[in-house]
């Protein structure tokens, strides 16, 4: 799995629920170690590599890259899993040598293991004085380019801060479906299903489940629909677009369904969402997801935004969402591969790409009507710059700052830009940005 996210191709999500998916019967254990063992090195790739690049007589650059995941997957077990002996991480990679390399490769990587696994605590890191970036980056575990970003925005305090968030677990977070059950009634089954729970701070809807006893896809809850899994930042968005029964609603970036769940739930499954994504198998998969939510009022369309083209049954929208593609920095926490798989350049053509498809989506509003834009990142480029350039090109819309059902406690900070932001460091969510807008 880790050589195949080294190709780029693919994301952390997609091949953990193709595993999933493929290995339903595998045993929970099983697939809990698979999971931690991933997880654990992308998140902690950039200290793993460090080490490595300190022990190792090869250049840290000419290191073969099946090689180094092997490296990187015994650093990890020898560091960070108690349970695992660190002969038995050894061995396992010196076997793994032997089958994936030429034979010299094993005796390497049996000695640099043995030898990181005495000294690693020993190991001197960039002074923090005179390289706080290269400090910063080594011991936490990112790419230099994005500290150097968060210690010019927050400083070296709360960079720090912001780092350590990003890098604890997340809970599972899910969301009731209301449409069957009660928040109380499903926390009820779950602490019987899953063990324990609790409800989440702002998102009224939202439920958190520690460590649970099987896969979210083997509870009973889940199999009749009581709940979506969905981050509490992630929940707010629907909430700032406050969809009402009985309108017509637009989720233009559909996906899998998140969003669009829970906006067919506030509308308490009356009236009409119309569900657009480029991608026709995701559209397959969230029409399933309808059924099993007990959802109706959803009909999905496959259809590029960015085409600047729309048939005339997709104008006159009541309030559309943007939730738009992004450089996803702001879940780093649920997905550790964004950290090596985003780039500084990239967030440039983000950007240029969200304001086009705001540019797009923003015909299909109605006049009155509600835009809200949204994305699961907190960089300036993705958020206030966006907002920005658009509202210059289009001054029939305005910021509006009435919020929607978002939570008192979130009402202070957003209610003076008329735009919310989550940060893992302070809210123990996801990173997002959304902004309410309206037409003139």
């Amino acid at each position: 799995m880790l050589n195949v996210l080294d190709n780029g191709r693919q994301t952390l999500d997609f091949l953990l629920d193709k595993f999933s998916r493929d290995n339903i019967d595998a045993p929970q254990r099983e697939q809990a170690l698979l999971r931690a063992l991933v997880f654990g090195v992308l998140r902690w790739r950039g200290r793993l590599d460090y080490i490595i690049s300190h022990f190792s007589k090869t250049a840290f650059d000419k290191i073969d890259p099946i090689v180094l995941n092997i490296l990187r997957l015994a650093l990890f077990q020898i560091i960070y899993l108690d349970r695992i002996p660190d002969s038995a991480a050894v061995n396992t990679a010196v076997a793994l040598a032997k089958t994936s390399a030429a034979p010299w490769v094993a005796g390497y990587v049996n000695a640099l293991l043995r030898r990181a696994a005495r000294e690693y605590r020993k190991v001197p890191w960039p002074d923090a004085e005179q390289t706080p970036t290269a400090s910063l980056a080594a011991e936490k575990s990112f790419p230099e380019w994005i500290i150097r970003r968060w210690l010019h925005r927050y400083g070296p305090i709360n960079t720090t801060h912001v780092c350590d968030s990003v890098n604890t677990i997340a809970p599972i977070t899910v969301r009731t479906n209301t449409l069957r059950i009660s928040p109380a009634g499903l926390m009820e089954r779950l602490a019987e299903e899953a063990g324990q729970v609790q409800q989440t701070t702002y998102a009224p809807d939202g439920i958190m489940i520690v460590d649970p006893a099987t896969s979210i896809p083997k509870l009973a809850a889940f199999k009749s629909g009581c709940f979506q899994v969905q981050d509490e930042a992630a929940q707010l968005v629907s909430l700032l677009l406050d969809p009402q029964p009985g309108e017509r609603v637009l989720d233009a970036c559909a996906g899998l369904g998140g969003k669009t769940g829970h906006i067919a739930q506030l509308m308490h499954n009356a009236g009409g969402v119309a569900a657009l994504d480029v991608n026709a198998k995701k559209l397959q998969r969230l029409e399933v997801e309808m059924q099993r939510l007990g959802i109706t009022i959803v009909s999905t369309h496959c259809h590029d935004i960015e085409s600047d083209f729309f048939p005339e049954q997709f104008m006159g929208f009541d309030r559309v969402l943007l939730d738009a593609p992004c450089s996803g920095l702001g879940v780093m926490r649920r997905n550790p591969d964004i950290k090596w798989r985003a780039a500084k350049r990239n967030l440039a053509k983000y950007k240029t790409r969200q304001i086009r498809l705001l540019n797009s989506i923003s015909r299909v509003v109605k006049p009155s009507g509600i835009l809200v834009y949204a994305v699961c990142s907190a960089e300036p480029e993705e958020n206030e710059l966006v907002i920005d350039q658009f509202l210059k090109k289009h001054p029939e819309f305005v910021i509006n700052k009435e919020l929607g059902q978002l939570p008192d406690k979130l009402r202070t900070t957003a209610e003076f830009s008329g735009a919310f932001k989550t940060y893992p460091m302070l809210s123990q969510m996801d990173g997002f940005f959304a902004i309410r807008l309206q037409r003139e």
